[in-house]
């Protein structure tokens, strides 16, 4: 196919704004499953299509790099196979990638110009193709979608498109990680009786690899917790100097301990204005939810066990995303002479 069709339905793709696929992932949370509800709002948080346009659109992207104070791997062009290996759905990455890459180099027009019906046909069309339930291939779907339109045709199709979990875990049913997910570590006999000691809780930061594991005191914070964790993951991400989790301090002030909460949100203490107000400055979430999807570690002591996840990098965009769309909206208001 000619470059010329790919455009086509990238340009499709490229008349969404943020907003419009606000509006998109909200209509199209009520059809996935449970299991990958807040995997799905977790992803479309950690890779912001703002922050793709801005470093896209820079002059000097290095410097917008250090404006931002941007640490760790923002790219998604460099992670278009592993972003998402914490929804159930990149299990069916592989036949979803495909599906949209034909679409996108097809003579077909698409049966509705709306992006929602658009991911749900595709959906649809890997879902009977795979003999799964439809609400298990939206969530994936949503998210392909989107990395088609910040990476690009010639990227996507080029990535290899593999499943990059474990085959035993790729066979847990999406009901299996859910009872995981919703389970404290039973106290023992002993704790029961000896009620002055501390609950001891587990965190959860990879359900992929049962190694990746660290335990919570009752009311402790995330951050804290992990900081017990005394295995080198330093050496995988440089931004980990105490735990899985990155932390440069301990009071909500810098923004890198942040993180998405896919199974316990309940468990957490409520967000405070403080804490809410710095997510909102860090750009990460903007919500009014007393137990949101994302959190920061530092501050978010838990009663209870958590699945979480540590996105792939951590910044200062918010004030930066907020100064953009106040100049839009003072160009659009200067008078036309």
């Amino acid at each position: 196919m000619t470059t010329t069709e790919a455009t086509l339905f990238e340009a499709f793709l490229n008349q969404h704004d943020s907003d419009a696929w606000t509006d998109t992932v909200n209509r199209l949370i009520p059809k996935i499953h449970l299991v990958d509800k807040n995997a799905t709002k977790i992803w479309f948080t950690f890779f912001p299509l703002d922050l793709a346009k801005a470093l896209q659109s820079a002059e000097n992207p290095a410097e917008l790099i250090r404006k931002l104070q941007l640490k760790g791997n923002f790219y998604l062009k460099d992670q278009i196979d592993s972003s998402h290996i914490f929804l159930y759905g990149h299990r069916f990455w592989p036949e979803v990638k495909s599906a949209i890459v034909e679409q996108a180099l097809s003579n077909k027009a698409p049966a509705s110009l709306e992006l929602a019906t658009q991911i749900s046909d595709i959906a649809s069309i890997v879902a009977k193709k795979l003999s799964v339930d439809i609400s298990l291939v939206i969530g994936i779907t949503s998210v392909a979608f989107m990395t088609l339109q910040q990476v690009g045709i010639t990227a996507f199709k080029m990535s290899p498109g593999k499943v990059l979990i474990d085959a035993k875990v790729a066979k847990k049913s999406p009901e299996t990680i859910l009872e995981n997910r919703a389970k404290d570590n039973s106290q023992g006999l002993i704790m029961q009786f000896l009620r002055t000691i501390d609950k001891v809780w587990t965190v959860t930061f990879n359900e992929n690899d049962p190694q990746c594991t660290f335990k919570l005191i009752d009311g402790q914070d995330i951050a804290m917790a992990g900081a017990s964790d005394k295995r080198d993951y330093k050496a995988r991400d440089p931004r980990c100097v105490e735990g899985p989790v990155p932390v440069e301090c301990r009071s909500a002030a810098c923004g890198t301990c942040w993180v998405g909460v896919l199974g316990g949100a309940e468990k957490l203490v409520p967000v405070s204005s403080r804490e809410k107000k710095r997510i909102r400055e860090f750009g990460y979430i903007h919500t009014d939810e007393t137990h949101p999807v994302i959190r920061l570690a530092c501050v978010s002591s838990s009663s209870g066990a958590l699945s979480i996840v540590v996105p792939p990098w951590n910044g200062v965009f918010g004030r930066h995303l907020r100064k953009l769309k106040e100049a839009e909206k003072d160009s659009q208001r200067e008078p036309s002479y």
